[in-house]
């Protein structure tokens, strides 16, 4: 058996790195375990680009901002999704850190300060470690820092609030490093509405949120349209001169009615603007089943809380959760990932989908087999079972995001 998996892990580096004779190999037909092997090898390889990490906005929570010692990255954790260790072992290389914007502070104010903090803690990071981390700004700095072994951090904002009501905040943000911007969070904001809010405030995008499209297009900044109501959707298609993206947003037939993932209508839209999907990793996103029962555990929990006069923090609290949820909601396996992938390769082809897990921004909802961030190698096992390519691999893992980013950055100035 042994000799048996050097053999095929030989050929599975060949595969990955040289010989296309060697892409002749049946993967379907290989053992589970072979299979994971020449994924890690793949994995190891081939550049992956995330769409969406909550880590900045974890290590704020955490009280790892600008004061005291900076948050040990280094380390492997049980704690959260990722850390260099785990993304290693995982192979993933460019991870977006998420400069996350709650939509409280848009009632509060300080947005802008936020965005400020969690970029200056990013940046903490890459100075800390400067031979293991950097800052990457291009699809060009992705794949100098992976040639050099170093893991990019590269920076989009959720939510627009943090750019205010002042639209010279985008180029100030782009300078900066920020390469796309989700238009909404949890709420309506001046830009436009909000998939979970039923308010409707703008009935789509605003005129200012029209601008702010106009002028992301013109400095290269990407369009995020995760969060987005299909109105406010619509109208950014029409208004944006580049192609545009979903960067942590699942397939909505898997989870009818759930607007804040995307509907076969809004798939093509996107693949017809040349941009790309990428696929979330959360349960509650990619099963209607799990997503079901995570509401009723969550409601449960509700009242079991007032009875019991405890919060979420309480450990009696999460023991009690655990054990709960753990009898009532049905396992997600990382399969389920793949199914979103084929729907949106059976829909509009290979050239339009990607993947952003959420990582540190879904909590305990992660799939039986992408708990964290060493585990990418689990989706390319999937992938080579149901008979992708190494072209199709490579595609999903960063080509296709690349090439929507140099897109985007070709309409700049324009």
């Amino acid at each position: 058996m042994k000799n048996k998996l050097l053999i095929i892990l030989g050929l599975g580096f060949a595969w990955a790195c040289t010989s296309p004779k060697a892409e002749k190999i049946d993967y379907a037909a290989l053992t589970d375990e072979e299979r994971l092997e020449i994924a890690k090898e793949i994995a190891l390889n081939t550049i992956i680009v995330d769409g969406h990490m909550d880590l900045p906005f974890r290590m704020y929570n955490m009280g790892h901002d600008m004061r005291g010692e900076v948050f040990d990255f280094m380390t492997r954790s049980d704690q959260g999704n990722i850390d260099y260790v785990r993304a290693k072992e995982g192979g993933v290389d460019a991870p977006f850190m998420a400069i996350y914007i709650p939509a409280t502070y848009q009632e509060t104010g300080g947005a802008k300060v936020l965005a400020d903090t969690l970029i200056m803690m990013v940046e903490r990071m890459v100075n800390t470690w400067p031979d293991k981390l950097a800052l990457a700004r291009s699809p060009e700095e992705i794949e100098a820092n992976f040639k050099k072994g170093l893991l990019s951090l590269p920076m989009g904002i959720e939510n627009a609030a943090a750019i205010e009501d002042d639209l010279s905040n985008l180029s100030y943000f782009y300078n900066k490093g920020i390469r796309y911007m989700t238009l909404t969070h949890g709420k309506d904001n001046l830009v436009g509405d909000s998939s979970y809010d039923d308010s409707e405030t703008h009935g789509g995008l605003s005129e200012f949120g029209k601008e702010v499209v106009k002028e992301m297009n013109r400095l290269g900044m990407i369009v995020d349209v995760s969060h987005i109501t299909d109105k406010t959707f619509f109208d950014v298609a029409e208004v944006s001169k580049a192609p545009i993206v979903a960067t942590h947003s699942s397939v909505r037939s898997f989870t009818p009615g759930f607007e804040r993932n995307v509907s076969d209508e809004i798939i093509k839209k996107i693949a017809e603007k040349n941009g790309v999907v990428m696929i979330t990793f959360g349960g509650s996103f990619l099963d209607q089943a799990y997503a079901d029962a995570n509401s009723a555990v969550r409601a449960h929990m509700q009242e079991w809380l007032k009875e019991n006069n405890l919060s979420f923090r309480d450990d009696k609290a999460r023991e009690y959760m655990k054990a709960y949820a753990a009898e009532k909601v049905p396992v997600v396996h990382v399969s389920k990932v793949v199914d979103h992938i084929d729907h949106v390769v059976q829909l509009v082809g290979i050239d339009y989908v990607g993947l952003g897990s959420d990582f540190d921004g879904v909590g305990d909802t992660l799939p039986e087999g992408l708990k964290d961030a060493s585990m990418y190698p689990n989706i390319i096992a999937e992938l080579l079972k149901r008979g992708y390519s190494k072209e199709d691999i490579e595609k999903i893992c960063s080509k296709n995001f690349f090439r929507v980013w140099k897109d985007v950055e070709s309409v700049a100035g324009l």
